[in-house]
């Protein structure tokens, strides 16, 4: 028995083997398998309806269809590269399970339509699981903060000592990247939601279909209003990948604060041995890979966005072959993303420990507190300018007599200004330098609980 041919009788030869190869995407768009069927489920129910196909036939269609999602759950379902692609592998399956009705599914249907129909049904079901993710990354945050409202950490601009704030408002402000990451994933889901099939290949089709029937049965919110524009847009994985970027911006941003708080330098955080590896040859090391490959990561996912700009850019109407290149990097960042915010929410959880005594010994040893010297005097008439003149000269004497500002005695202080008196020292001492903070969205610890409260809320409304 002869193989039927994939393409029409236009053609009198085979592909060449390698060519083959080359042009097969059955390797990884059988992750699409699924999404495939429930996409080609209710183009066979929509045939029915609308009177293209028979009831009965419509309803062989879906369970032969239903069958073939069964035989690839239990893993007898292997379609090889003979089948080029997910969609020909089911089509071909359902034949054989149904007969010739099988062949009838891709009526009124394109490749190009189908294809975009099951990335966006893919994508969308991604969208959530990664949004429920960055919800549990969020809630290990705050829980770490909760214990950490009036644990004070060394505050830095330029990576130089700046100001001491609250721990947990330093880890508030990831919190606040993944909620705008989270907001981000739901504005991209509204134009992922939007549904192509019944383009057709690009100009729609003669058939009587509806449209908005196989739109509401799959769940999607709108169609798309121009053919052309329906199968041929890949903006939605665009901006996917745009969201996924940032998410690994941020998950880098942290990754490499815990880098540099876990090494002897620093020495703010202890990473514990079920997040951390050793040395093949320094026995005396623990490696922060959790973190590092994170940062690793990141690149990739990043390149993932940029390989997708270049494919389209130079992309005429309507579908073209290049667009088969979106799958893997929309898949491989998915997967990637996934994979980070899982390992840095058990980082965070149970892998490493902030070492308070540390973090107080830290803000206490350095000039940080240099500018509340400068508003005490702002606060008692001096011209903040001029205050701010004068304490830099203090900062340079005290640091060439080797003392800090805590070290310099009342008279010192009282021969600088005669507007210091005893109370300076509890102004720049570091917990009331961080207390005194107490405008909105800064650090100080009244400010600090409001914004933990108000995350929790925010993290729990429906």
């Amino acid at each position: 028995m002869t193989k039927e041919p994939t393409w029409s009788q236009r053609f009198e030869s085979a592909l060449h083997p390698a060519i083959a190869r080359f042009n097969a995407s059955i390797g990884f768009d059988i992750e699409l398998i699924e999404y495939d069927i429930t996409g080609s489920q209710a183009h066979g129910k929509m045939l029915a309806h609308t009177g293209i196909i028979s009831p009965e036939e419509g309803s062989l269609l879906v369970s032969g269809l239903e069958q073939i999602r069964q035989e690839y759950r239990a893993g007898k379902f292997h379609p090889g590269i003979d089948a080029e692609d997910v969609h020909f592998a089911v089509e071909k399956r359902l034949t054989e399970l149904v007969g010739d009705v099988g062949k009838k599914l891709h009526t009124a249907r394109s490749r190009n339509d189908q294809v975009g129909t099951d990335t966006r049904l893919y994508l969308r079901d991604q969208i959530q699981h990664i949004r429920s993710s960055l919800r549990k990354f969020q809630s290990v945050l705050l829980d770490i903060a909760d214990n950490h409202i009036e644990t004070l950490i060394p505050g830095y601009t330029h990576l130089q000592r700046a100001q001491p704030v609250s721990l947990a408002h330093h880890l508030l402000a990831y919190y606040q990247m993944a909620q705008r990451d989270w907001e981000r994933l739901g504005d991209v889901y509204r134009r992922v939601n939007i549904s192509p099939l019944g383009c057709g290949a690009l100009a729609g089709t003669t058939f009587p279909i509806d449209r908005h029937y196989t739109a509401e049965l799959l769940q999607f919110d709108e169609v798309y209003a121009n053919s052309l524009d329906g199968v041929s847009d890949r903006d939605f994985a665009i901006e996917f990948l745009c969201a996924a970027s940032l998410i690994m911006v941020h998950l880098s941003r942290l990754s490499e604060e815990v880098i540099l708080w876990s090494s002897e330098e620093f020495r703010f955080v202890t990473l514990k041995d079920s997040c951390a590896t050793g040395s093949s040859i320094m026995p005396q090391k623990k490696n922060p890979d959790v973190p590092e490959l994170v940062r690793g990561k990141t690149g990739r996912v990043f390149g993932h966005l940029q390989a997708m700009l270049v494919m389209m850019k130079g992309l005429p109407l309507a579908y073209n072959k290049d667009l088969q290149e979106d799958k893997e990097a929309l898949f491989d960042s998915v997967k990637t993303v996934q994979a980070c915010l899982e390992a840095m929410t058990i980082l965070l959880r149970e892998g490493l420990e902030f070492r308070t005594q540390r973090l107080r010994e830290a803000v206490a040893e350095d000039f940080s507190n240099a500018t509340d010297v400068a508003d005490y005097l702002a606060a008692r008439g001096v011209p903040f300018r001029e205050a701010y003149n004068l304490v830099g000269k203090v900062v340079k004497t005290s640091i060439a007599a080797g003392k800090l500002l805590k070290d310099l005695s009342l008279s010192e202080w009282q021969e600088l200004h005669p507007a210091f008196d005893a109370d300076i020292y509890e102004a720049i001492a570091p917990r009331q330098v961080v207390a005194a903070r107490n405008s909105y969205g800064g650090t100080g610890f009244e400010q600090v609980s409001k914004a933990l409260k108000a995350a929790r809320t925010q993290i729990t409304a429906k």
